[in-house]
């Protein structure tokens, strides 16, 4: 559980190969990560702030480059491809903070991102799943009378008709509710149990950890632990008991 360079025998369909990148003319954010993400698996990457988590998801998302390393999707070698290209190719991906298009409705963006029209159950069910009715949300414009809420659960949705291949979410429990949190844990497992693409999840939430197949915990630009699930799972939250205690192991024994 403790090497970083973790491996299965299944089909790999993502692969982070001594990746890195360094602030333009300054300080180096991803130090040499190594890690797989299988097939039809729920992948949650955790760990302190500032460590480098929403870095490495725009690096495998194309919207930053890599100073080194690769990145190997469905068995290709994507490093060099922009967005756009590995957007064609199928990864999907929801920005932590939500980009506003003016002019268009959330039914345009929703047809844009499935590639062709909807109908009215298919849009229905896309925006229940992130908690919003669509009678209310499906003509209104993406402007500013959306909240920052409001607009993650859209663009969350907007991901989730891609049906892509690999779904990166950063965060995606910024700025939701309770109730549309739970709706979107749901989501995440069904889309899970489907076993029809791959779902990266950067996130704190221990609920979001809970249903992952596998963490990858990142600190300081490196991975230092990663494994399935239900065994590091208790280990982070036991490190967390440990750092909560202001006496210590010894002076408590």
């Amino acid at each position: 559980m403790q090497n970083p360079v973790y491996r299965r025998k299944e089909a790999n369909m993502l692969k982070i190969e001594h990746l890195a990148w360094s602030i333009p003319g300054g300080e180096e954010i991803i130090k040499d990560i190594n890690f797989t993400a299988d097939e039809g698996k729920l992948i949650v990457v955790t760990g302190p702030n500032g460590g480098g988590k929403t870095t490495l998801a725009k690096l495998i998302a194309g919207i930053e480059c890599p100073s080194n390393g690769k990145i190997i999707f469905d068995g290709e070698d994507i490093t060099s491809l922009d967005v756009t290209e590995r957007a064609q190719k199928g990864i999907a991906y929801a920005f932590q903070q939500p980009v506003r298009f003016k002019g268009l409705t959330v039914r345009d963006l929703l047809e844009l991102a499935a590639g062709g029209k909807l109908p009215e159950e298919k849009l229905c069910a896309l925006l229940g799943q992130v908690g919003l009715c669509a009678n209310e949300y499906i003509d209104r414009e993406m402007n500013t009378s959306l909240s920052g809420g409001e607009s993650k659960r859209i663009e969350i949705a907007t991901v989730l008709a891609r049906e892509a291949k690999l779904s990166i979410f950063d965060e995606p429990e910024a700025g939701i509710d309770l109730w549309s949190f739970s709706r979107l844990v749901e989501t995440f497992q069904q889309l899970r149990s489907r076993g029809t693409g791959t779902l990266l999840v950067i996130s704190h939430q221990e609920r979001i950890l809970s249903i992952a197949d596998e963490i990858v915990v990142i600190a300081d630009g490196r991975v230092r632990m990663v494994g399935p699930g239900k065994e590091v799972l208790p280990q982070l939250l036991a490190d967390e008991r440990a750092a909560r205690c202001p006496l210590g192991k010894e002076e408590l024994a």
